[in-house]
């Protein structure tokens, strides 16, 4: 894969009018092809930086290049039409009164009406809607729709998509369908892609790369199991998954004394001495209550999910209960003695 396609991003900082900037020095690098994420909650810059890299906004400083094409920089502003950038906006935002193949053609100009018709195939074919193009956008499902706005965007062979929360208007059981094949059409075409989402399952199943943004900056990039795995920070590792925190003092070079006992650290301390222990559910386990290695606890809640369940055990020397997460039929219930054991080993954050 060449770099033609890579998007950079530096340095970029907006504010909007006198009150505090929204931006504060974002840093993205995108490796051509790869489907980036960018993950934050409402209010920390993610669309603002969307809105950049498309022309609609100018920064107020930093730089946006697309490989070595400066786009936006000191002294450089190139329009959204000469930017080479597919744009998927939420709720799919089709032109009412053209049909399929009128609105996916749209941006073709300069091509010859045959060209124009089979690079209109092509990309129906390839977002599974081929035959759909004498329709008209209202006779299409919400999923649909955002399918047609993928292969608009795509028709012209942009060198960037951009995808604003585009699942955003569809039910929870289109959206994993409806993610699946925008992916596989961003994968056929080679695309560099970046997705703005505040979903942090919709980021970690779709991406190559999650940028998790907080306060106008990225806080972490990586790729989604090393996210998961080794978040930066504990607000990290809150804002992408279920995360249990707990004090613990350093023993050793590889251990942490703590509430569920000793636990074992992914990486050497640093120097730490205490500090917040960061473990998953899935690394706690339900025991018998005397079992070796364990700890003793009440359990104080069981929520149940279908293939799997989060129970909720309060354990002496911390205060709040522990949410560990059960696969398979539950053995407990609420006000009921349990063991509570580690499994794997922990991070350790100041």
């Amino acid at each position: 894969m060449n770099d033609m396609n890579a998007l950079h991003v530096e340095g970029l900082t907006k504010s909007y009018g006198a009150g505090e900037p929204i931006l504060r020095g974002l840093e993205l690098t995108v490796p051509a092809g790869a489907l980036a994420a960018v993950l934050g909650p409402s209010g920390c810059g993610k669309t603002t930086m969307l809105r950049i890299v498309a022309g609609f906004l100018r920064a107020d400083e930093g730089t946006v290049r697309l490989g070595d094409r400066l786009l936006s920089g000191p002294g450089v502003h190139l329009p959204p039409e000469r930017r080479r950038i597919g744009i998927v906006p939420q709720e799919g935002a089709l032109f009412p009164h053209l049909s399929v193949a009128r609105n996916v053609a749209f941006g073709l100009t300069g091509a010859d009406r045959s060209e124009r018709r089979r690079v209109t195939d092509e990309m129906l074919e390839l977002v599974g809607l081929a035959g759909y193009g004498d329709r008209m956008p209202h006779e299409l499902s919400g999923g649909q729709q955002q399918r047609v706005a993928l292969a608009r965007a795509l028709a012209p062979r942009p060198g960037l998509v951009l995808l604003d929360e585009p699942f955003n208007a569809l039910d929870s059981a289109l959206r994993a369908g409806v993610r699946a094949d925008v992916r596989s059409a961003l994968r056929a075409t080679g695309a560099t892609a970046v997705l703005v989402t505040h979903d942090q399952q919709e980021a970690l199943s779709t991406a190559d790369l999650v940028a998790v943004v907080r306060d106008g900056r990225v806080a972490q990039c990586a790729t989604p199991q090393d996210l998961y795995r080794r978040p930066a920070d504990p607000w990290i590792a809150g804002f992408v998954g279920d995360a249990v925190l707990l004090p613990g003092t350093v023993e050793g070079a590889g251990t942490a004394l703590t509430a569920l006992g000793a636990v074992p650290l992914a990486a050497p301390p640093d120097g730490l001495r205490a500090g917040t222990v960061l473990l998953r559910p899935e690394q706690l386990r339900l025991t018998d209550t005397d079992s070796d290695g364990s700890v003793r606890g009440t359990v104080t809640d069981v929520s149940y999910y279908g293939h799997d369940a989060m129970v909720t055990v309060a354990v002496q020397g911390h205060d709040t209960p522990v949410g560990i997460r059960v696969a398979g039929p539950l053995s407990v219930r609420p006000g009921e003695e349990t063991g509570v054991r580690v499994v794997g080993e922990a991070g350790l954050h100041p």
